[in-house]
């Protein structure tokens, strides 16, 4: 097995040997290991392809990183053709929370959260997304 050097903060590092430990992994390379499987998975879903999607993307970080905010409006016009509407809100005393709706096809998608998730400084970037189709199909029935 190749072993692979990564840089990270060392409260990263301390949560993920505590991960580890309260989960039963053998080390922090299990750990990551399994990580990068899950996120390299993520949008692999075949059912997903070659359909229209909505998706949701929530991005959290200080709100003394202007770096991410300046960032995450660079990437709202880079992408306005995926980005249906944004959000940008204050969460506590130090937070801010960035709210991205998408309308497009499952590489745009990934790609757009990519390059958030690629953003230094971000907390958290959470996302889900669903098919259009599915959705109308909801809202008809309901009809």
């Amino acid at each position: 097995m190749t072993v692979v050097s990564v840089s990270m903060p060392e409260s990263l590092l301390q949560r993920l040997d505590d991960f580890a430990e309260e989960h039963g992994y053998t080390g922090r390379s299990e750990v990551v290991r399994e990580a990068a499987r899950n996120l390299l998975g993520e949008f692999e879903d075949k059912r997903l392809e070659d359909r229209q999607l909505m998706g949701v993307v929530t991005v959290l970080f200080n709100y003394e990183t202007t770096t991410v905010e300046e960032r995450m409006m660079h990437l709202r016009h880079e992408h306005e053709s995926l980005v249906s509407s944004n959000v940008h809100s204050h969460v506590g005393n130090h937070y801010c929370m960035e709210l991205f709706i998408l309308e497009g096809t499952l590489a745009e998608i990934s790609t757009f959260v990519g390059k958030i998730r690629a953003t230094k400084d971000t907390l958290t970037v959470d996302y889900s997304v669903i098919p259009v189709d599915d959705f109308e199909a909801t809202l008809s029935s309901h009809s």
